[in-house]
């Protein structure tokens, strides 16, 4: 559960957490039109708070938003300006930022066009997504009976608010079944990636992740991390790969915003590799940890500072 931290930024404006609310008619609540992302912050060792690759998030916001037909009322400049202001006027450290357009109240036809779109800005504390454990030891996973949404179905690319029911249903299946995460597989069989985290394996040296042309999100963090293979000098690709090949893989790890990089130890009752984190997923927990919290002057482009 999240706790209130001061204010909330809303149509340009910072009002009290508690006073900000969305009326019930609003044609976003009822359809879930809408779309948000999902950022973090981090305390750097000279004290600083740095957010993680603010601009490419706030792109996918505008980009989500143009998929939608949703008008953005802001740039990405004054957006970016007030994640970074949220942060500093309730005074976070390490936190989560979550921006959201949507549409608001008017008409409530699904078609309707001249509902006024609602920009909202949260940043409060959350720890990590998985859990401590989960990224130390690693987590069980099951491979979910539903299926990723088909490119021709929903917009994909789009980080849409109602399309996360498809990855609900197969989260609360995975945890009502005793497993921590849910992958996921496109209509066709193929894996895709978990309820909210882009997916990898490794096999014999070489890591694969789905490509963005299948059903998954583009994430920041999977670009993130193929980007540090790629100066590591590890082997990737991106290509489709089927169930077994996770069965068979010598480590399978999750990345997202929220989650960082997490170890998969178990899948569908099938121990992965060793059983714990490998090699290649603990040296990018390593890297990527010391990345986003500035002590590695490579990737201080990445880094904005509150």
């Amino acid at each position: 559960m999240i706790e209130p931290t001061g204010f909330v930024w809303m149509n340009g404006e910072h009002v009290d957490w508690s006073r900000a609310t969305v009326h019930v008619s609003a044609h976003g609540v009822h359809y879930g039109y809408g779309t948000f992302e999902g950022i973090r912050a981090f305390e750097t060792a000279d004290g600083r708070t740095a957010v993680f690759r603010l601009a490419e998030h706030v792109r996918r916001l505008l980009d989500s938003a143009k998929i939608l037909m949703i008008p953005v009322p802001y740039s990405a400049e004054q957006i970016s300006a007030a994640c970074l202001e949220l942060l500093r006027v309730n005074r976070l450290k390490d936190a989560y930022v979550r921006p959201l357009l949507f549409t608001g109240p008017g008409g409530l036809g699904a078609g309707s066009m001249d509902n006024p779109t609602q920009a909202v800005v949260l940043t409060f504390k959350w720890d990590t997504y998985l859990g401590e454990e989960g990224v130390r030891r690693g987590i069980r996973c099951k491979v979910s009976t539903f299926a990723r949404h088909h490119v021709n179905i929903s917009m994909v690319k789009a980080k849409v608010m109602g399309q996360y029911v498809n990855a609900v249903l197969a989260k609360r299946e995975a945890a009502l079944q005793g497993f921590d995460e849910a992958i996921m597989l496109d209509v066709d069989g193929y894996v895709t990636e978990a309820s909210g985290q882009n997916l990898f394996i490794v096999k014999d040296g070489v890591v694969k992740t789905a490509p963005t042309s299948s059903s998954i999100l583009p994430g920041i963090t999977r670009a993130t991390i193929l980007r540090l293979l790629e100066s590591a000098a590890i082997p990737a690709v991106e290509e489709r790969f089927t169930r077994d090949e996770l069965y068979l893989a010598d480590e399978v790890f999750l990345t997202g915003t929220a989650s960082d990089v997490c170890p998969v130890r178990e899948i569908a009752h099938r121990t992965i590799g060793t059983g714990e984190a490998g090699p290649v997923t603990r040296l990018l927990q390593e890297t990527y940890g010391a990345v986003v919290r500035g002590r590695d002057p490579k990737w201080a482009s990445w880094l904005t500072y509150a």
